[in-house]
């Protein structure tokens, strides 16, 4: 399935660092009856998603708050371990941006946006893009063409579509 429009996200399990280490999250009890933001990426500590996607949601985060969006998560195919360091060597989880690992890639498989590129050791990554999710259902959705491109799916381009 390739995720569109109107339709509504799988329920998969993430995965991020509680106070006692690796838990599951299950996506339904960050989405239903609330409003949130969803960005992918390839991956965490690379380049565009390092300079460019995270510090995107970071810069806007105060406006996403006052259009009522109640969460922005961030979600690569990393473990936990390295999402929540990222998330803390970037400023985004200080920033309030939810860091989840999609480790095995169930999420970014179910919703059509994984790929492959094995010259840079890139095995069923998330292509990059971000969501406007309301009752988790999709109400918008920007899929960048190429993994280096961070502009339609910028925090910027998502907070005016909204």
């Amino acid at each position: 399935m390739t995720l569109s429009i109107g339709d509504t996200l799988p329920d998969a399990t993430l995965l991020r660092m509680g106070a006692d280490g690796p838990e599951e999250v299950k996506l339904s009890t960050l989405t239903d009856g609330r409003k949130v933001v969803i960005f992918g990426l390839p991956g965490a500590y690379t380049g565009t998603c390092t300079t460019a996607h995270v510090p995107s949601f970071m810069r806007t985060k105060g406006d996403f708050d006052a259009k009522g969006v109640d969460e922005i998560i961030c979600i690569a195919v990393n473990d936990p371990f390295v999402m929540d360091a990222w998330g803390t060597s970037t400023g985004a989880a200080e920033a309030g941006i939810t860091m989840l690992g999609d480790a095995s890639a169930e999420f970014t498989k179910a919703v059509g946006m994984n790929f492959t590129a094995p010259p840079v050791g890139f095995y069923d990554r998330s292509k990059r893009y971000a969501m406007y999710v309301d009752g988790g259902v999709v109400k918008q959705l920007n899929e960048e063409g190429s993994p280096g491109e961070c502009e339609i799916s910028a925090g910027e381009t998502l907070l005016a579509q909204i």
